[in-house]
């Protein structure tokens, strides 16, 4: 009785419509049958586009279709979960930006829903009972913070320091009560005792501004290379302490913008300033999983590009602390500890080392602390999957050695990947100490669906651990390190790996209605470089590394395969397209291969060389690069390259990698990077640091690092007919014209040297360390109320979620020839107990 007026009202607006509105209807009715038919399931884009275009064929009926607020719907959505009559859509207008609507299959009717609601739909497609559960899980981040200024803009997204350092703009001024936090926070600073910067004396804003006043106006008649030695004393007297500068000009240009950020304060300014303050000294570095060491690890399980990454940082650290620490007058040894695994069945490495110099540094080192269990130190390796068991206590005797080693707290705590990120969580939370997290890749964005298939992931990967420890992280860190804007917001049509933890749910356990915002200021782009010292161009032939010469050329040219190449180039006087990655799908090796083969044109102007993986695949333990050498074979056999391929096992010296690029620019080469998705791409800055023109995919960083047909050119790894001739035109047009090849080289190199630089990198990360310190204390309140938040999702989900990760059984106890190995002196147990008794309030 109810329904059926309904439904005469909707026939007789149907019977008023235009012909082709009511025709579009029916289309889209027609549609919306089709999405439901199968019952329940989630859908992509691509799946409603393509049961769309079953429907309808005609692609001019279908744009018309797409025209109204339904087709605005579809070619929004990123997902969207059927569950009959309904079909709930997750709309992305922009990055950053969603919406959730539900739209009814029999009558096209359209209402909004929250995100929670978006993922009960979710939840019904795979545990109806827990979807239904009124008392289920809810974690909401968002709600502890809604007082924390937020960016409005997708393309500001990343951009955090600068936006703190405009929001400080409109809070600091003389009269305000950021102000005299700002006093307030200067009053803290000290290094092992020793008062910086100012005193008591200068405890309220006015009595700082009136003693920067005489100050400055002392030593204006000074020579500007006055040391600061000179006229301490006096200084001394009306309350300023050192840290100020080492010279008279440095010291009153300090001074002045100090005064100007209370007077009239401009982000500038302000940024200035908190780079010079004297705040960081000693940083701890977490990279917990895997082999971490500084020579023959590399290749091996769950050990790759992050360990050269951490060891580059911290060089590029310690050479930016060292100078800042210099120009603040200062004469302290900065300390850098990057703390990891203690690996008693070491492989040949040095993993079984206590203390190890991080080489190219005078102050830094590698600091390995064993897992341990009731049973003892763990010998053997563990997965970065089923590392989970083991963290909380690694947590407390990490602790117990940084504070022996540093003689006090460290300045700055860095995490990096899931395991050193929730370690470096703990320690800071402990220590009451800034804490900045890198991912570097997240995994949840790398298996689809991987947040409602949890109960078919997470006895292989313990996903479940996993993301909970990735919500603490990135909750837990007061700034957020990103190599691309895309690995925060992704692109249009993509996702970022931030955002999508913003709103997911993982059935069984809970769901996250607000995990993380990418609107938060926390986010930063800093992106990391290459060793200059290592990659740099072709042209400086004075310092090219001429005892690979012939190693390389026999990599390269001898025509008899082994071990460590197979294929040959007949043509020697062809440039060399070059491409180097591991062997898996995402890389894209084999599809450039594909590429290649296919296109006649490209053949006949360059040369192919392949670098990654091996040759047999009956030898790999991964399934994916077994199935992708398996293809590469077939490639080369189906196209017939012999003669214009060189396939080159996996290489892992990076000097001899390095010449490898210089030797392929030589010959008037390019580098591709093919990957279907890259988070940033560092074979492409290592090519573009050693002059060698490159194309990389538009699918992610390389995006970002390359300014397309300036610095190098973007390809589409879906598009290979385009990609290949866009390839093939580079070389035509250099065959044409000599000069081009030389322009793409050079303009490649200077856009290196404007935005990727280690250099450019350590200024960036040491000036988050500083000014996020200070905005941590203006939202002391906030901080911990979301604090106890994590704690208690620490303790009643994540410990729990760790009990069902099974724990290795060839722990030995502790042996009396372990304890003699320990490498510096170890301070008394009494000294030690005393330290972390007043650290820990134990």
């Amino acid at each position: 009785m109810a329904t059926a007026p309904a439904l005469k009202r909707s026939e007789s607006i149907a019977d008023s419509m235009p012909e082709a509105l009511r025709q579009s209807r029916y289309h889209m009715k027609k549609c919306f049958a089709k999405y439901i038919e199968q019952g329940k399931r989630m859908m992509k884009l691509h799946n409603l586009m393509d049961e769309l275009e079953k429907v309808i064929d005609d692609p001019a009926e279908r744009n018309h279709v797409l025209e109204g607020l339904l087709g605005y719907i579809l070619c929004t959505t990123m997902e969207a979960a059927v569950v009959p009559p309904y079909i709930a859509f997750a709309t992305r207008q922009n990055p950053g930006f969603w919406e959730y609507v539900k739209v009814n299959a029999n009558d096209l009717s359209v209402e909004g829903i929250t995100a929670t609601d978006y993922l009960k739909f979710k939840e019904m497609i795979v545990d109806e009972s827990w979807a239904k559960d009124e008392y289920a899980l809810e974690i909401d981040f968002g709600a502890v913070d809604f007082s924390t200024p937020r960016l409005t803009l997708s393309s500001s997204i990343g951009n955090g320091l600068s936006y703190v350092s405009k929001f400080l703009t409109s809070k600091l001024n003389a009269t305000s009560a950021s102000a005299q936090c700002l006093v307030d926070y200067l009053l803290t600073l000290n290094h092992q005792g020793d008062k910086l910067m100012i005193n008591e004396t200068l405890g309220t804003v006015s009595k700082l501004q009136a003693a920067l006043v005489v100050a400055e106006a002392s030593i204006s008649s000074l020579p500007t290379d006055t040391p600061y030695q000179s006229f301490e004393l006096r200084f001394k007297q009306w309350g300023f302490e050192k840290g100020w500068g080492d010279t008279a000009e440095r010291v009153r240009d300090t001074m002045r913008t100090l005064s100007e950020v209370l007077q009239a304060p401009d982000p500038l300014n302000i940024e200035k300033f908190f780079g010079r303050v004297p705040t960081v000294f000693n940083i701890v570095l977490f990279s917990v999983h895997g082999y971490f060491g500084q020579a023959n690890v590399l290749g091996l399980p769950d050990t790759g590009g992050q360990v050269v990454y951490v060891l580059d940082q911290v060089v590029a650290f310690e050479e930016e602390m060292l100078q800042r620490i210099k120009q603040q007058g200062l004469n302290i040894k900065p300390q850098i500890l990057v703390l990891t695994r203690l690996i008693p069945d070491a492989k040949g490495t040095k993993c079984n080392q206590e203390l190890e110099p991080i080489k190219n540094t005078k102050h830094s080192h590698i600091l390995r602390v064993p897992f341990r269990t009731e049973k003892g130190v763990l010998n053997q390796w563990v997965s970065r999957f089923d590392i989970y068991p083991y963290l909380e206590r690694y947590t407390q005797d990490a602790a117990d050695k940084i504070i022996e080693l540093m003689e006090g707290k460290p300045d700055l705590i860095i995490g990096n990947y899931t395991d050193g990120n929730l370690v470096a969580s703990l320690m800071a939370r402990k220590l009451g100490i800034t804490l900045g997290t890198i991912a570097h890749a997240l995994e949840k964005t790398k298996y689809e669906d991987s947040d409602i298939k949890l109960k078919e992931l997470d006895p292989k990967y313990h996903f479940s651990c996993q993301f909970t420890a990735d919500l603490i992280a990135m909750n837990s860190a007061d700034f957020i390190i990103t190599s691309t804007y895309q690995e925060i917001a992704g692109s249009k049509d993509r996702p970022g790996q931030y955002e999508s933890h913003s709103a997911f749910t993982l059935p069984g356990l809970y769901r996250v209605a607000s995990g993380i915002n990418v609107f938060d200021p926390k986010f930063n782009i800093a992106a990391p470089g290459a060793d200059q010292s290592v990659y740099f161009p072709y042209t400086e032939k004075q310092t090219r590394l001429t005892a690979f010469r012939p190693a390389i050329e026999e990599l390269l040219f001898s025509k008899v395969d082994n071990d460590e190449h197979i294929g040959y180039l007949e043509d020697r006087k062809k440039p060399i397209l070059f491409t180097m990655a591991r062997l898996d799908t995402v890389k894209n090796t084999s599809g450039l291969t594909e590429w290649y083969g296919k296109n006649k044109r490209l053949r006949s102007l360059v040369n192919l060389v392949v670098v990654g993986g091996s040759f047999d695949p009956t030898k790999s333990k991964d399934r994916e690069e077994a199935a992708e050498i398996k293809k590469m074979h077939m490639l080369i056999e189906k196209y017939q390259l012999k003669g214009q391929i060189r396939w080159i096992a996996a290489q892992t010296d990076r000097y001899r990698n390095s010449e490898l690029y210089r030797t392929i620019a030589d010959s008037k080469g390019a580098f591709v990077q093919p990957a279907l998705y890259e988070a940033f791409g560092l074979t492409v800055i290592e090519a573009m640091n050693c002059g060698l023109p490159t194309f990389a995919t538009n699918q992610g960083g390389p995006a970002e690092i390359i300014v397309d047909g300036v610095s190098g050119f973007h390809i589409d790894p879906n598009n290979g007919d385009e990609s290949s001739n866009k390839i093939a035109n580079f070389f035509q047009k250099c065959r044409e014209d000599p000069e081009y090849w030389n322009r793409i080289s050079v303009q490649g190199l200077n856009r290196i040297y404007e935005c990727y630089t280690w250099k450019i990198y350590a200024n960036k990360v040491l000036n988050m360390g500083s000014i996020y310190t200070f905005w941590r204390t203006l939202y002391r309140d906030q901080k911990q109320a979301k604090q106890r938040y994590i704690e208690t999702f620490y303790n009643l989900e994540f410990r729990n979620l760790v009990k069902n990760v099974p724990i290795r059984q060839d722990e030995t106890p502790q042996g009396p020839k372990e304890r003699r190995e320990k490498v510096k002196p170890q301070i008394s147990q009494r000294r030690s107990q005393s330290r972390l008794q007043k650290l820990f309030g134990a």
